[in-house]
C-alpha cells in the first residue's frame, strides 16, 4: 500500500529532526499561513505567497502556468468546485534554505464537499522552490502531483 491508500500513516513533521535555522522558520510559517489561506479559499491570501513571474506545473490545465496571474485562475476554478471549506493538511513538510533561495516538498491530503456534490479526497505531493524578495519568501516555482497506480 501507498501513503496515498494508508491516509493516517504520514504524520507531520517529526519532533526528532533538527530544529529550523531563520530562513526555515520563515518559510514554515510562510506555508502555513498558504495552507491556512487555501484551507478558507481566501484568493487573495494565497496569492500574496507567489511570486508574479512564478512557474507551476499543476494539476489543472495547462501543463505549465507562467504567473501569478494565469496561476489565480487555476485557484479560482479549484476553489469553485468545492463548497465550503477545503480540508488541507500537509505532511512531512522538508525545508532546506540558503540565503536566497530554498526548496520545499511534502504530502498533502485534501478532503472537502464537491459543489456539485459528493467529496473530494485524495492526496497530493507538492514541491516548491522559494525565492527570497525584498526581504520575504515567496514560491517562485511549484510542482503538484497526484500518485497514480501503475
Amino acid at each position: 500500500m501507498t501513503p496515498a491508500t494508508q491516509p493516517n500513516s504520514l504524520t507531520p513533521t517529526k519532533p526528532d529532526q533538527p530544529p529550523l535555522q531563520d530562513d526555515e522558520a520563515e518559510i514554515q510559517q510562510r506555508i502555513d499561513s498558504l495552507a491556512e489561506a487555501i484551507r478558507n479559499k481566501n484568493l487573495d491570501q494565497v496569492m500574496t505567497h507567489y511570486t508574479p513571474d512564478v512557474v507551476v506545473y499543476d494539476l489543472l490545465p495547462p501543463l505549465d502556468v507562467r504567473g501569478s496571474r494565469a496561476y489565480r485562475k487555476n485557484f479560482e476554478r479549484w476553489f469553485a468546485s468545492m463548497s465550503g471549506r477545503i480540508n488541507y493538511e500537509m505532511m512531512d513538510v522538508r525545508i532546506s534554505a540558503s540565503d536566497t533561495h530554498a526548496f520545499c516538498h511534502a504530502l498533502s491530503h485534501v478532503t472537502g464537499a464537491r459543489a456539485g456534490g459528493g467529496r473530494s479526497d485524495y492526496w497530493v505531493r507538492v514541491t516548491s522552490g522559494w525565492r527570497k524578495v525584498h526581504g520575504q519568501w515567496l514560491v517562485a516555482h511549484e510542482h503538484i502531483s497526484m500518485p497514480t497506480m501503475m
